[in-house]
């Protein structure tokens, strides 16, 4: 479950570890790191004080990063109204340096920095192709945010923190060759944001077809979760799952009446529907339907009437 604070709303998962490592801050005024190969590195724009590309420059001097096993980038300077292009290229063009990179963050970068949709991505595709061997790739913020159809031995894990996911992305995903993938996750976001995605656009991830080692899998933070939930219930794709999360989103009765009338998910062993407005009495329904399974049901949300109308909302917008 992404960390919540009070104050600053669901902050990015990896401030303190990430891939299992500890996470070690490069700028240009640190000291070098011992043992590169126990630590995921971080590095960020100093905003006033210095720009991501003198904080990669550090990296490069200062750490022997055919070693680094992890790099975590956070903000680069005003990444609310410059793309992060330059900073993909700056990867792609230097990945002979980073031999041993399995695991990538792009845009891990809290909300007290820039709000999710405020932060300008691009076309990522060049991180994968730059990077045969990487095995974990992450990107937070949506705004801008292109793939390509690529095939990519390695990738294990492949990841999308945003407010609002292009459609073009999540038809690039369903194209992609992705043999070793095991865990994918989307998060949709709001329409309003860039969320233009439907639930005919995810037809090839439901099937399957192209992930034959999926074990995991996402759908998350949505407009339209109860569609969701409908057509999870009958895709290919969920009898060889291990996990499936339906959560963050506008989940209803309805769409858990339609998961529940689906296969069946008792193979699961964790099913996370947390931030959802269900009634009682479908999480009890819910409950007692899957006993071997892990299921979250906390953050139990009511929907807010204002004129007449009903609203509900995903976790993650702006």
């Amino acid at each position: 479950m992404i960390p919540y604070d009070p104050y600053f709303g669901y902050k990015h998962r990896y401030e303190e570890s990430y891939a299992g490592l500890p996470v070690i801050e490069i700028a240009p005024e640190e000291q070098e790191i011992p043992d590169p190969a126990s630590v995921a590195v971080r590095i960020s724009s100093g905003w006033d004080d210095y720009d991501i590309e003198e904080a990669f420059d550090a990296l490069l001097a200062r750490v022997d990063t055919a070693k680094v096993p992890a790099l975590v980038i956070g903000g680069w300077e005003d990444c609310y109204k410059t793309s992060s292009e330059h900073l993909v290229g700056l990867l792609a063009d230097n990945a002979a340096w980073f031999p041993g990179l399995r695991s990538l963050f792009v845009g891990a970068i809290s909300s007290d920095e820039a709000e999710i949709s405020w932060i300008q991505q691009s076309d990522v595709t060049p991180l994968l192709e730059a990077f045969p061997r990487l095995e974990r790739l992450e990107v937070r913020g949506g705004t801008g945010l292109r793939l390509r159809p690529v095939r990519h031995e390695s990738l294990r894990m492949l990841r999308f923190e945003t407010g609002g996911l292009p459609a073009v992305v999540v038809h690039a995903v369903g194209a992609c060759d992705l043999p070793a993938l095991e865990h994918l996750d989307l998060w949709f976001g709001e329409e309003s944001y860039g969320g233009d995605a439907t639930v005919a656009d995810l037809a090839p991830i439901l099937s399957g077809e192209r992930l034959p080692a999926l074990r995991h899998l996402g759908l998350q933070d949505s407009e339209i979760q109860d569609e969701l939930a409908a057509a999870v219930a009958s895709a290919p794709v969920v009898a060889r799952l291990e996990s499936l999360a339906l959560s963050m989103g506008v989940l209803t009765d309805a769409g858990a009446e339609a998961l529940l009338g689906g296969q069946p998910l008792t193979h699961l062993h964790t099913l996370d529907l947390h931030h959802h407005f269900l009634t009682d009495a479908m999480v009890a329904r819910v409950t007692e339907a899957l006993p071997g399974v892990e299921v979250d049901l906390s953050k139990q949300e009511e929907a807010e009437e204002d004129e007449g109308e009903i609203w509900r909302y995903v976790a993650v917008s702006e």
